[in-house]
């Protein structure tokens, strides 16, 4: 016999970042959580650009302390034309201080920054009841959506937040459709120690195979995300790390000096989506349940705190001043919904077109990609929208 069900005013799915952060924000907001989240079972040698108001969220939650002395400064970048087409972008540089901020933000390894997520849940033990268990089903009840865990366990909750990843358990069940395509290209993610220093500056080198991103990991290292054709990636991926070290020195025009690994290697193919919506009844979906793009200018894990922040404003306001009713999930949800769809679907389509102007071959695009790049570099204020722009700035 299933023992009654545990009530909750949010319950939230998903164990990585996004889950973490919709946790945290949320019990700040007043609401009581569930968060259904097992441990992380599998190292990830990632780093996560945090830009902008990202930087400034972890610190109004109190996780950012535990961050600061891992965290490396960006304050310049820098891309590069590297494909050789017949219409060549110019070199352009975006450098913080122009739109009067001393730096874009940190690179912070993902190990540290689910570390820092993870201590902040566990202090708020009196506003999130963490279920180290896996999501089984999702029936919607009259008042409260049920939620059955591989554990046995149920938990009623007002509003159910899928922060699940790309194969969200939670959105199929909430019978939300995604739009999903690939790209012919493959990622290659690893940490270099290098003999120059990095002055705080990424470079993204654009190939007509995708970007080669070096981003400052700390003093005398970067690390590096490196898109091309899968079998390039296959390759690579065979070499040992002197060869592999020389080749990416090379690929890098030796920018950074000579270059050693200094870390395991991941790879994984490149592919994008979107939920076709944001929210369905009780349900919301954040992060890598609603969309996935490639990893192109540091929008990934911004573009899921302020999808989180959002939902954190929703329901605060839903909550406060204390009505003593219970939370609406659905108007909530919907709420949510609306709000993001626009910032969402513009960052979503942006990378897409990015990414697939450096892979394409007609002229028509790729002289309209250098113009575009040409006018940041002469036009001041065009440079300074663009850098708005990519931190998210309203």
């Amino acid at each position: 016999m299933s023992e009654a069900p545990q009530h909750f005013d949010v319950a939230v799915v998903g164990g990585g970042p996004a889950g973490l952060a919709a946790a945290i924000a949320l019990a700040d907001a007043g609401a009581r959580v569930a968060l259904v989240a097992p441990r992380p079972g599998v190292d990830d040698w990632r780093t996560t650009a945090l830009l902008g108001g990202s930087v400034d969220f972890l610190e109004r939650h109190g996780v950012w302390a535990g961050l600061s002395a891992v965290a490396a400064p960006l304050k310049r970048m820098r891309l590069v034309d590297a494909s050789g087409r017949l219409f060549r972008a110019p070199d352009v540089a975006f450098d913080a201080r122009e739109i009067g901020r001393e730096l874009y933000g940190y690179n912070v390894a993902n190990g540290p920054l689910v570390a820092a997520l993870s201590d902040a849940v566990a202090v708020r033990d009196g506003g999130i009841v963490r279920f180290e268990a896996l999501f089984q089903t999702l029936d919607q009840g009259e008042r409260a959506d049920l939620l059955r865990l591989s554990s046995g366990e149920t938990i009623a909750a007002a509003l159910v937040i899928a922060a699940d990843g790309r194969k969200s358990g939670v959105r199929e069940a909430a019978g939300i459709e995604v739009k999903s395509w690939s790209y012919p290209q493959e990622a290659l993610v690893l940490a270099l120690a290098h003999s120059l220093p990095h002055h705080d500056t990424s470079i993204e080198f654009h190939t007509e195979a995708g970007p080669f991103t070096l981003v400052p990991h700390g003093p005398g290292r970067s690390s590096l995300v490196w898109m091309d054709r899968p079998e390039v990636i296959e390759r690579m991926s065979g070499l040992d790390d002197a060869a592999l070290a020389l080749e990416i020195e090379r690929r890098s025009g030796s920018a950074l000096g000579t270059i050693s690994i200094d870390s395991p290697r991941q790879r994984w193919p490149i592919a994008g989506f979107q939920a076709r919506r944001l929210a369905s009844g009780r349900v919301a979906l954040v992060g890598e349940a609603a969309h996935g793009f490639p990893p192109i200018g540091a929008q990934g894990f911004n573009l899921t705190l302020r999808d989180v922040a959002a939902l954190e404003d929703i329901v605060r306001a839903a909550t406060h001043p204390p009505t003593g009713k219970p939370l609406d999930g659905a108007l909530v949800a919907g709420r949510y919904g609306r709000t993001r769809r626009f910032d969402v679907a513009g960052r979503v389509t942006g990378v897409d077109l990015l990414n697939r102007s450096l892979l394409s071959g007609f002229l028509p695009l790729q002289f309209a990609r250098a113009a575009g790049l040409m006018l940041a570099r002469e036009v001041g204020p065009v440079r300074r929208l663009l850098m708005r722009a990519g931190l998210g700035a309203r």
